[in-house]
């Protein structure tokens, strides 16, 4: 680690700047010459910040005013050796303090006891026994398996809509058709292409969808 030193700011006797010098990390490499402005004060020179609250709580008595010099003096002791857990009640006698902490300590304990004694109360235990059986459980009856009817084809459940469709996709093909006649369509892709292969089938499903509305 480096020195307090080392990070003091120099001035160049040459130029008048002030620059920190080059120093040792704790790996063994070295930090470059930096150069700072007028007024720089060390990392370690800036003095911790602390709020309002925190100065006045520090400037506040370690004890209530008024407490026996006696009583502060048994405290701080107890807080040095850290036996102490809790400051002592302003007043009260170590020897009231130490009876007082012990008849809390038994009442808590007898307060446990009480309640589980309480929750064990409910519990019963029974033994077992291996003479008799155990009871067997009727098996249960299958399900009667019913048969789900096959839905209807749309063309047969409602043709006219569908003839309405196919002749939708008929004018679509057939304006694809008229776009790479004409060149508009230079590329056309591979649905596009799909689409126009599949007019005889269109064709050929209007015609029988048409023979179901007459």
């Amino acid at each position: 680690m480096a020195a307090a030193g080392e990070f003091q700011p120099v001035r160049d006797d040459t130029t008048g700047d002030l620059f920190l010098p080059a120093s040792r990390r704790p790996d063994g490499t070295w930090r470059k010459p930096k150069r700072v402005k007028e007024g720089y004060v060390p990392q370690e020179e800036v003095p911790v910040y602390e709020s309002k609250g925190k100065q006045w709580a520090k400037s506040q008595p370690a004890y209530p005013v008024g407490m026996s010099p006696a009583l502060i003096a048994t405290q701080a002791a107890q807080n040095k050796s850290g036996k102490s857990e809790q400051p002592l009640i302003p007043g009260l006698p170590p020897a009231a303090q130490q009876a007082a902490k012990k008849k809390k300590k038994k009442n808590k304990s007898e307060a446990e006891i009480k309640e589980v004694t309480g929750k064990l109360a409910g519990f019963t235990i029974q033994e077992p026994n291996f003479g008799v059986p155990a009871p067997t459980r009727a098996p249960k009856e299958p399900k009667p398996i019913v048969a789900e009817r096959p839905a209807e084809p749309p063309s047969v459940a409602d043709p006219v809509k569908r003839l309405k469709n196919l002749k939708k996709k008929i004018k679509e093909i057939e304006a694809l058709e008229a776009k790479i006649k004409s060149g508009e369509l230079k590329n056309p892709d591979k649905d596009q292409t799909e689409k126009i292969k599949r007019k005889k089938d269109v064709v050929k499903e209007i015609k029988e969808t048409e023979k179901l509305i007459k």
